[in-house]
């Protein structure tokens, strides 16, 4: 186990910045994982500390080394790609065991290891079969086996599930998350999935055009997001943005009037920062309308999605920003109705339309 940290990480290709300074510490023993849209810079940035992108500015410090400079294999780190990259000549011994092999171990060691390892990932039935005759999820583990045997400092995973279906996303998510808390291991992750994010993190890094935009628990994220980017991107289905107008402040409270839906005015504790006159966004999860709230927003249902456990109707479904609301059991909401969704105040979010900032 390691700490990771980055100072002031740049990344250029050419004239193209990717990555812009980044600052960020991880912990010995920490699941970190770096989640964001398509072209964040999430995977150039774990390729960094990889040592496979060679870093424009800035240092990589693993555990007390500089390894800004130092070639990959030195580093302390194994990586664990998205393709699987098994060589499908060799059984899945020789694959998990091929790294050692080539560094020189001795064999015993080698095989020891791979057998260890086969056993903390339930392959040990499968070490002579040839990776075409594997599941993709056996494939994976694989490839996860083989970075165990090289006994790092940190793991880095590059999107290792996406090429899985739902089921087996679901089934290698609980292995990773079990394999963690076996090895005690430092562990950078990256995904676009942020469901993969919130019940793997221990710590969130959330990444927008090579920027963090904010670091922490998934739970606080969720909560206490910073600005509409985060607030938007932690939480399935997203939060709703209603743009709305402050009406009056007092006593850290700001009461708004929402601008596109019928509402009565309705105030949010907690907020100091807005002024009287003020055009804001207002955020509300979808799972955070309840029949007992104080207030109540009023919205002519396109369609329902029944999903088993939970259901959620949506208003506007053909614009770029619906409203969704997620329904209780027994719900009386239809389509082609008016329904009144309510809501508690307190549950809701203020944003700076301009900036995009949290307003507290």
């Amino acid at each position: 186990m390691a700490d990771v940290e980055l100072k002031k990480m740049k990344k250029s290709f050419g004239t193209v910045d990717i990555i812009h300074g980044v600052d960020l510490s991880i912990s010995s023993g920490e699941f970190v994982v770096f989640v964001g849209p398509s072209g964040c810079g999430k995977s150039t940035l774990l390729r960094l500390v990889a040592g496979l992108e060679e870093a424009t500015a800035g240092q990589i410090f693993i555990g007390d080394r500089d390894v800004t400079r130092i070639e990959p294999a030195e580093r302390g780190v194994a990586m664990v790609f998205q393709s699987y990259a098994l060589y499908p000549h060799m059984t899945v011994e020789e694959n998990m065991g091929f790294g050692l092999k080539m560094t020189g171990h001795d064999p015993k060691l080698v095989g020891e290891r791979v057998r260890k390892a086969a056993q903390i990932l339930h392959l040990e039935q499968l070490l002579q079969r040839k990776p075409k005759q594997l599941s993709g999820g056996q494939r994976q583990r694989v490839a996860i086996g083989r970075a165990i045997v090289r006994e790092p400092k940190v793991f880095l995973f590059d999107e290792p599930l996406s090429n899985l279906d739902a089921e087996l996303r679901v089934q290698m998510r609980l292995e990773i998350a079990k394999l963690h808390k076996d090895l005690a291991a430092t562990m950078i992750y990256v995904t676009h999935d942020q469901v993969e994010a919130m019940t793997l993190a221990d710590k969130i890094v959330v990444l927008r055009a090579g920027r963090i935009e904010q670091v922490g628990a998934p739970l606080h994220l969720y909560g206490d997001p910073d600005n509409i980017f985060v607030a938007g991107f932690i939480g399935s289905p997203k939060m709703n943005f209603l743009k709305a107008t402050v009406k009056a402040t007092s006593d850290g409270a700001a009461t708004v009037a929402l601008a596109d839906y019928s509402s009565e005015p309705f105030t949010i504790p907690g907020i100091a920062g807005a002024k009287a006159g003020q055009g804001v966004v207002v955020g509300i999860r979808p799972e955070h309308f309840d029949p007992q709230g104080t207030a109540a927003i009023k919205a002519s249902i396109d369609v329902i999605e029944h999903l088993g456990g939970v259901s959620y109707a949506y208003s506007g479904a053909g614009s770029d920003n619906p409203l969704t609301i997620g329904l209780t059991e027994g719900d009386s909401a239809q389509p082609r109705q008016t329904y009144t969704a309510h809501f508690h105040p307190r549950r809701a979010f203020l944003f700076d339309p301009q900036t995009g900032l949290r307003i507290r």
